[in-house]
């Protein structure tokens, strides 16, 4: 027999709701009054610097800390005062595969969903559903020591869910993976979602949160400090983006002078792509600006263009720290 999963309240509600958490170790504050609101139905992603308080937050989701003030429901439940219910209900696949090499992947699907509580019927049922899910059919009855990497992660990614989670809990999980590899792993993440499972993941890939969440928060010394649609945080960030690609390579750095007194900070050069773009506040005008005085130095350029900033030079802008 399956757990019992307890009522989350209206399908409308949070998926996750923090208020004020905090969380120390010693003089370092983790969390220093997190704020966090999670719709239910989307992919909530969050980022920030190393050290912002990104992997302390989901640990407190996922019940493996308490923090130390603050309030925090999770699929509706008190996560603080009933973290047993809590654990029913949420799935978590953490940077590394944690399967069992020597077995098939159906086998590791079916051991987990035993661990659920499910019966062997059950198990297998459930198993075949996530086998289905992830892509995984055809090579399930094959041992794990033979997997790529790839299929290992995608494996790892089935074992959270075949307790059936209202919440899946991701950290990073395209860690270390080929482009090809993300890019499937984004797709079975999507199709969660269509399948009615709420995604919380955390990710050090900008593209990543950009192509698969709805809603973003950037957090920052243990606080969010901003968080909205790719959309609306592109928009609050308040810049343009001029960005000149040069015929020849030899005229990049003439370009990067023309461009820097126009900017917000220093040009970014793609010398392989012989492409320079610069954050600015009036884009049309910057625009104007640097046509005119590109065409005066007669540089002969493949295109030149206004965009709006993407979700790394966003992220720059908001923290003053890298990606």
């Amino acid at each position: 027999m399956s757990p019992v999963i307890p009522s989350s309240g209206s399908s409308d509600a949070p998926t996750i709701e923090a208020s004020g958490l905090r969380k120390h170790y010693g003089d370092v504050h983790a969390l220093a009054g997190f704020d966090l609101v999670a719709p239910a139905g989307q992919v909530t992603a969050i980022l920030g610097p190393n050290g912002a308080g990104k992997t302390t937050f989901v640990k407190a989701v996922a019940t493996l800390l308490k923090p130390d003030a603050g309030s925090l429901r999770v699929a509706g439940i008190d996560a603080i005062a009933r973290p047993d219910l809590v654990r029913r209900v949420i799935g978590l696949a953490g940077q590394n595969a944690a399967v069992e090499p020597a077995l098939t992947g159906r086998e590791n699907l079916v051991m987990v969903a035993r661990l659920f509580g499910h019966d062997q019927q059950a198990a297998k049922a459930a198993a075949q559903v996530v086998l289905d899910e992830i892509g995984l059919s055809d090579d399930a009855d094959r041992p794990v020591k033979g997997y790529s990497g790839g299929m290992r992660r995608r494996l790892d990614l089935g074992a959270s869910l075949v307790g059936a989670p209202k919440v899946l809990l991701l950290d990073e999980p395209t860690t270390g993976l080929d482009p090809r590899t993300r890019l499937e792993l984004w797709e079975s993440i999507r199709s969660l979602v269509r399948g009615g499972t709420d995604v919380l993941l955390t990710t050090q890939y900008l593209e990543e949160a950009d192509q698969l969440a709805d809603h973003i928060v950037i957090v920052d010394h243990g606080r969010v400090i901003a968080d909205g649609t790719p959309t609306e945080l592109k928009t609050r960030a308040g810049l343009d983006v001029v960005e000149v690609r040069v015929r020849h390579a030899a005229d990049i750095a003439a370009i990067a002078e023309v461009l820097a007194p126009l900017g917000t900070e220093p040009p970014h050069i793609d010398e392989p792509a012989r492409r320079v773009a610069v954050p600015v506040h009036d884009g049309t005008k910057a625009l104007t600006e640097a046509v005119r005085i590109i065409g005066e130095r007669d540089i002969a350029l493949d295109d030149v263009g206004l965009r709006r900033p993407t979700l790394d030079e966003v992220f720059l802008t908001l923290t003053g720290a890298p990606s």
